[in-house]
């Protein structure tokens, strides 16, 4: 059992699910989605989460995925799975993610109700009182705790962060100034490279990085001239990269997922432009305006590597 009750700093990565053709996972190249990411040094893995297409996943596949990410990570950095959902589904990815070994989970909305604060406590309660793992509570749609509600379950030495993809600053200030340290602060929303600047005064100290799964040193440069205070090379980076592609994201519904899987495959990882109803790949328009952006970022920033190219 983990009793490291801290929740992961830095850059999070999150691998996706890669479907062939065939509709099946692409065991093979998930395995090369995460040694990838452990090789650009990021802090934390987090499999079979929104990016991973978790409200897609069979029980089979959800297994699948958590023990290729323990085996593959082997203790190098912590790995944490997704549950949420309908609450017996929740109850029983947990059970398997202990079972695997992860080191603890993203506990995901529950399923479309919009709950009272007191429904919010439960569900997540159940969910952490199941398993001894660590916990970290995602901030998002029909789930957003007060500030008193979120009081109640750090009674619970597994709840250890707290990932806020919902964007309330004025909420995230009241958390932050309340409970400090006793959480970590993630920040989750879409592209958060956009809004981190917003989010690092305020104690959040790691984000997950969804160009991380194809262009993770631009994401490693951003963070550090975040933590340095280098504003110039923010700057550039918010005009060559972040912004160009953050715009290509906002255009269609689902290309937080589906917009990840083309930047892999345009810059030649075995991950097809295929994902899961509802959830509709890239258009060919939309993935050539992506590859465009890619091709300019690489020749001004090329990776040290070196193996990151357009192909």
């Amino acid at each position: 059992m983990n009793k490291n009750r801290k929740a992961p700093t830095g850059i999070s990565g999150f691998p996706v699910a890669p479907f062939n053709h065939q509709n099946e996972l692409d065991q093979e190249a998930l395995k090369k989605n995460i040694e990838f990411l452990l090789d650009e040094g990021l802090e934390s893995i987090f499999i079979a989460c929104g990016s991973g297409e978790f409200h897609n996943l069979s029980k089979k596949e959800y297994e699948t995925m958590v023990e290729i990410a323990v085996t593959i990570v082997n203790g190098q950095v912590p790995v944490y799975t997704g549950v949420g959902g309908n609450l017996s589904e929740a109850l029983e990815k947990a059970k398997i993610s202990e079972q695997k070994k992860a080191d603890g989970y993203l506990i995901l909305p529950p399923y479309l109700i919009e709950g009272e604060q007191e429904g919010l406590y439960e569900y997540y309660k159940t969910i952490v009182r199941s398993t001894d793992l660590n916990a970290i509570l995602y901030q998002r749609n029909n789930a957003v705790l007060k500030a008193d509600t979120l009081e109640g379950l750090l009674n619970y030495e597994q709840v250890v962060g707290l990932k806020d993809g919902h964007g309330n600053m004025e909420l995230n200030i009241e958390l932050t100034q309340r409970f400090g340290n006793r959480l970590g602060w993630i920040n989750g929303m879409p592209m958060a490279e956009v809004t981190m600047p917003a989010y690092k005064p305020l104690g959040f100290n790691c984000y997950s990085s969804a160009i991380s799964n194809y262009i993770p040193h631009i994401s490693r440069m951003f963070f550090d001239a975040l933590q340095s205070g280098d504003q110039d090379t923010v700057n550039m980076l918010y005009e060559d990269a972040i912004l160009p592609i953050n715009n290509i994201r906002r255009k269609r519904k689902g290309y937080a997922v589906s917009l990840i899987k083309a930047g892999m495959e345009i810059v030649g990882f075995p991950v097809e432009n295929t994902v899961r109803p509802p959830v509709v790949p890239v258009t060919s328009e939309h993935y050539q305006e992506l590859k465009f952006v890619l091709t300019k970022v690489l020749d001004k920033y090329p990776s040290k590597t070196g193996i990151i190219s357009v192909k």
